[in-house]
C-alpha cells in the first residue's frame, strides 16, 4: 500500500473540486471522490485508474454519507484529509429569497459538510490523525457583497464551526484548515452553480447589478487559477504547522485585510462605549 496520503474530496465534479482531484491523481494519490451524479464526475475525471474512486453522494443524507466513508475505508485502508467541497451560491436580496431558497442553501453548504465531518471523525480519531480542509469563501470572513446574504451566511457558519472544530480535534492529532477563496476561474458563477431567486424585486437594484456583474462580467473572467488553488491545497496538507485560515488569491487577501480594518476603526472609534458596561 502506498504510503501516501488518501484523500475524500465532496462535489469534485467541477470547481476548484475537479481540479484539485485531477491534480492529486496525476501526483499518484489515492483519491475518493464524491458527486451527486456517477456519470457526470466519470466523465469530468476521465480515468479507470485503481487509485480513484468515484462515488456517487448525496451529502445532505447521513446513511449515504456513512456509505460512502465505509467504502472508501474498505478501498483504500484509511483515509487522511476531507475536504468538504460541494456547495453553491445564491444571489439575491434576503427580502426576495425564500425561506425554502435560504435553507436549501444551508442544507448543502453547511449540514451536509457537518454529515461529513460527523462521519469521517470516529476513523481520524481512531488512527489519531488526519486532516479536515472546509472550502469556505472569502464571502465567509467578510459580507459586504449586495446579494449574497445567505450565502455568506452559510460560508461564516463553515468558518465558526471550523474554528471551534480545529480545537476540539487538536488533542487527537486532527487539523482543520478553513479554505477561503477569492474569484478562481470556474464555473462556480455558471447556471446550475449559483442559483438566483424564483421572485426578483426591481427596487433592489443594487442586487441587481452585484447578480449581473457576477452571472456577466465577472463569468469566466475571475483572475485565480484553480489548479494553483489545487496545488496550495495540497502543500497545506504537507506542511507541519498549518494555518486554521488560508486564504486564497490576492483578492481574497486585500478583502480580509480590509475587513480587519474595518473592524478595527470600529473596536477604536466606539472603544468608550464598549468597555463602559461593566458593572461597578
Amino acid at each position: 500500500m502506498s504510503n501516501k496520503k488518501v484523500w475524500f474530496v465532496t462535489g469534485a465534479s467541477k470547481g476548484l473540486g475537479l481540479s484539485l482531484v485531477k491534480k492529486l491523481l496525476n501526483e499518484g494519490y489515492s483519491v475518493a471522490a464524491t458527486s451527486r451524479n456517477l456519470s457526470d464526475l466519470s466523465k469530468a475525471v476521465d480515468t479507470h485508474s485503481e487509485q480513484f474512486l468515484p462515488l456517487a453522494v448525496n451529502i445532505k443524507n447521513e446513511e449515504s454519507v456513512q456509505e460512502a466513508i465505509e467504502k472508501t475505508i474498505s478501498t483504500f485502508g484509511k483515509i487522511d484529509v476531507v475536504v468538504n467541497n460541494a456547495g453553491y451560491g445564491l444571489v439575491g436580496g434576503l427580502e426576495e429569497l425564500t425561506d425554502q431558497e435560504a435553507r436549501d442553501n444551508f442544507d448543502v453548504n453547511v449540514f451536509g459538510s457537518l454529515n461529513v465531518i460527523r462521519k469521517a471523525l470516529p476513523y481520524l480519531r481512531q488512527q489519531q490523525s488526519g486532516h479536515i480542509l472546509n472550502i469556505s469563501s472569502i464571502g465567509g470572513f467578510t459580507g459586504s457583497f449586495p446579494g449574497f446574504g445567505i450565502y455568506c451566511a452559510t460560508k461564516f457558519a463553515v468558518n465558526g464551526f471550523s474554528e471551534s472544530l480545529a480545537e476540539e480535534v487538536r488533542p487527537f492529532g486532527i487539523k482543520v484548515t478553513i479554505v477561503q477563496p477569492g474569484y478562481f476561474r470556474t464555473n462556480f458563477l455558471s447556471e446550475g452553480s449559483l442559483v438566483v431567486p424564483k421572485h426578483q424585486i426591481n427596487a433592489y437594484q443594487n442586487v441587481r447589478a452585484s447578480q449581473d456583474l457576477h452571472q456577466n462580467e465577472l463569468n469566466q473572467q475571475q483572475a485565480g487559477d484553480p489548479d494553483k488553488a489545487a496545488d496550495a491545497m495540497i502543500a497545506i496538507v504537507q506542511a507541519e504547522n498549518p494555518p486554521v485560515n488560508l486564504f486564497l488569491g490576492e483578492d481574497a487577501y486585500n478583502a480580509a485585510n480590509n475587513k480587519i480594518a474595518f473592524v478595527q476603526g470600529d473596536l477604536e472609534t466606539w472603544k468608550e462605549l464598549t468597555t463602559s458596561t461593566a458593572i461597578v
